[in-house]
């Protein structure tokens, strides 16, 4: 390991594509030493790129949502392409804060989740729940020349957990407030909040999957204002009217009200869901805004009725700090700052605060992969529901020749 990065300042770079599916999020952070953090880091960010998936990867990708066509040689073809196109994201990046490849420590990427079944699944007295990230970190490594880390659930359900949700580890690290208890709301295809109670240790910090975020809704926005694929700043759902029958309908899902911890995905929330609605719609003559409208209600009351149930009852939070592509859709911000306001809790987005809404993500998996290439834990047992901590990620490293080594 780089005796450097255990004095001076250590680069990484960070992918992160989503469950939207719209592209690869790519930073470039530097960490090093804080006397002030408790728990001794702090990230600065210096350069971050999204490199939109072109239309053909996108439909690959989608067409391996489905299990039924998701054959081995095509999710093998994929996991290969995905790890083609995060090298050329990582190598732009880097280019792009004026640093080498050489200089950085790692990579850590969490790759294309194309399949995430948490639920208990025993078979042969093995609880064999599962889940699959694709893009592959080998050829991430060899492309690059820098070690990458990837794969990161899997060694979380080893331990009885969910897998998910990761990134409340590195939330706790950043965003520990020893006077507010805050809660950290991610809005992606899923959402998923963290709850950062005033000061709080480890043992304290809770996290999960709020319902969908951006998923129904880009959905619905693809198969009715072809060929947009989002509701871009909210426009098309600022247009509409909230549909009570559809939203009571859509509130019914088991989901919500389902025990702690619990993640939910694309199975749940996806293609399968959204055609229903559309069918719905027609038999219904339901408007196309006035449908988008109220999913993006949906979204905001799921996450609202997540606070209700499961985090009120024990702490009063002051502020709700919004990241993820949710945060520019204004729509959504505006139901959430209308539901949220009987709570008496601000609703802020990261660039409120100084921060990147889209940048979030690639930033925990470069401070996971910090953590992994130490040996360090890097889960929280409390929000995966683990047995116990873990390292997580695999890594990869790229070959050395000798003139390398010399």
């Amino acid at each position: 390991m780089d005796k450097q990065s255990k004095v001076d300042a250590t680069y990484l770079v960070g992918l992160m594509s989503g469950t939207s599916v719209d592209g690869i999020d790519a930073a470039v952070v530097k960490l090093f030493p804080s006397a002030e953090k408790e728990h001794g880091v702090e990230i600065e960010l210096l350069a971050f790129e999204n490199t939109p998936f072109e239309v053909q990867v996108r439909n690959s990708i989608f067409e391996l949502f489905d299990p039924a066509s998701a054959t081995i040689d095509k999710v093998g073809a994929m996991n290969m392409w995905l790890g083609e196109l995060y090298a050329q994201a990582t190598l732009s990046v880097i280019g792009k804060c004026g640093l080498s490849p050489s200089q950085i420590f790692a990579v850590g990427s969490h790759g294309q989740t194309i399949y995430h079944a948490p639920e208990e699944n025993v078979m042969g007295g093995y609880n064999l729940h599962c889940t699959v990230q694709i893009g592959d970190g080998a050829v991430i490594a060899n492309r690059t020349g820098i070690p990458c880390v990837s794969d990161f659930r899997v060694a979380d359900m080893a331990m009885g957990g969910q897998g998910a949700p990761l990134v409340p580890f590195t939330e706790y690290l950043l965003f520990n407030n020893p006077k507010k208890t805050l809660l950290m709301q991610n809005i992606g295809g899923i959402g998923n909040v963290t709850v950062l109670p005033v000061n709080a240790s480890p043992d304290e910090v809770f996290a999960f999957d709020t319902g969908p975020g951006n998923m129904i809704i880009d959905g619905l926005v693809s198969q009715l204002f072809i060929p947009m694929t989002m509701d871009v700043n909210g426009e098309i759902g600022a247009g509409g009217q909230v549909i009570d029958e559809l939203l009571k309908w859509m509130q019914q899902d088991k989901y919500y009200t389902m025990p702690l911890p619990k993640s939910t995905g694309r199975e749940r929330f996806g293609q399968q869901y959204v055609a229903q609605i559309i069918e719905m719609m027609k038999v219904n003559h339901w408007k196309a805004e006035d449908v988008v409208a109220t999913a993006t209600y949906l979204t905001a009351w799921s996450i609202v009725d997540s606070y209700e149930r499961y985090i009120a009852p024990q702490h009063q939070a002051e502020q709700l700090l919004i990241g993820g592509g949710g945060s520019y859709n204004k729509t959504l911000l505006r139901d959430l700052q209308h539901l949220f306001a009987p709570h008496n809790v601000q609703v802020l987005t990261q660039e409120d605060i100084g921060g990147n809404s889209d940048a979030k993500e690639a930033i925990a998996f470069a401070l996971l992969a910090y953590y992994t290439m130490e040996r360090l834990p890097n889960n929280i047992p409390l929000v995966t529901g683990a047995s116990q901590p873990v390292v997580m990620g695999k890594i990869s490293w790229p070959y050395i020749g000798r003139s390398q080594e010399a």
